[in-house]
């Protein structure tokens, strides 16, 4: 009897184990974490440890470099070359996003790649048989103009500037250039203008197979050649072109000379032409500022004098018969097209003297 008893209690405790075991296995399902959970909390033990990784904080697409809501930025834990293919471009932004995403330290880039002013709008100026450039008429822009950078000066000689068609004779200037008389041939629509661009400067920068290279030149004669943009100069033409001289495609834009080095080949002064008498004189501004846009010559009270430029002679002013034949002190102002007037104090004769040159210096109040 106590033999079935313990048989019998066996019995039920088997009964009772096989029943219970879909809710003990219910209790485990409803007491472990689900796989997204699982994945969540390892994130957060990672981010808590300071080593947070991107990929559970940033959507798929955004891995490849651009967030489909478009503000989840990419993890620099990210390589480009080993998990985010395709995701720089050889600039090293994002491809698809309207804001570049930067490359970080860790992602390729192209080092090659000369370097691209913002200015140049992503053009780095790149170019194969870059002396060779089709001859064309140039363009006018807005701050100067297009089409061929070529040279008339000796790029191994490098001689300083004889004065052209400014007139300005034999100068200390090294950094020097023509600019070109007409758009189409014969039209006077270039910025020579009769010579009024002469002293002016100009900052060039024409392509070459390192990409933009740029210098700055003082206009100090006009083009000879129909298609010729910017005649350049041995000394500039050289830090541009090499030792490979030809016709290159380049752009200008007229700017300041002052705090330019190799444009300057004395002090700035007043030059009076030679054959200068009492009774016709004409001047120009030597080593100017910038090309010269009006010259007034003004004397006690109202007395004012605006001189006119000769047509014919290129820069050159003429200066009334009156003033030359005075001695009464006057003010010379000259003012250019960028930058502060320059001024002299000057007895009216002195400008009837052939070839004297009247430093600003010595002329001042």
């Amino acid at each position: 009897m106590r033999n079935l008893a313990i048989g019998f209690c066996l019995f039920v405790a088997a009964v009772l184990y096989a029943c219970g075991d879909d809710s003990t296995l219910a209790k485990a399902e409803d007491s472990a974490p689900s796989s997204s959970e699982a994945v969540q909390s390892s994130a957060e033990a990672s981010s808590s440890s300071g080593d947070v990784a991107s990929s559970a904080k940033v959507s798929s697409s955004s891995v490849f470099g651009v967030s489909s809501s478009g503000d989840a930025p990419v993890s620099s834990a990210v390589s480009s070359s080993a998990e985010a293919p395709n995701s720089v471009s050889s600039s090293g932004s994002a491809p698809g996003s309207s804001a570049d995403i930067p490359a970080s330290s860790g992602e390729a880039s192209s080092s090659s790649a000369a370097p691209v002013s913002s200015e140049d709008d992503g053009d780095d100026g790149k170019c194969t048989d870059c002396d060779s450039f089709t001859a064309a008429d140039p363009e006018l822009t807005e701050k100067g103009g297009k089409g061929s950078v070529t040279t008339y000066g000796s790029i191994t000689a490098k001689e300083t500037s004889l004065g052209g068609a400014c007139n300005y004779g034999q100068t200390n200037i090294q950094y020097y250039a023509a600019i070109h008389v007409n758009v189409s041939p014969g039209d006077d629509k270039g910025p020579w203008d009769g010579g009024a661009a002469c002293g002016g400067c100009v900052r060039v920068k024409a392509r070459t197979p390192d990409g933009w290279k740029r210098v700055t030149v003082r206009i100090t004669d006009r083009c000879p050649d129909a298609n010729c943009g910017v005649d350049l100069g041995g000394a500039p033409a050289a830090d541009i072109m090499g030792n490979r001289v030809g016709r290159y495609s380049g752009e200008w834009e007229f700017v300041s000379c002052e705090g330019v080095d190799g444009v300057w080949g004395d002090s700035t002064s007043l030059w009076v032409k030679e054959g200068a008498s009492a009774f016709w004189s004409i001047v120009h501004v030597r080593n100017p500022k910038d090309m010269v846009k009006t010259i007034t010559i003004l004397g006690e009270g109202d007395e004012s004098h605006e001189l006119e430029m000769v047509v014919g002679t290129e820069n050159f002013w003429t200066v009334p018969p009156e003033i030359l034949q005075s001695d009464n002190r006057y003010r010379v102002v000259v003012k250019y097209r960028t930058g502060t007037d320059d001024v002299w104090y000057i007895k009216g004769s002195e400008l009837a003297k052939s070839e004297a040159n009247l430093y600003l210096y010595e002329h001042r109040e």
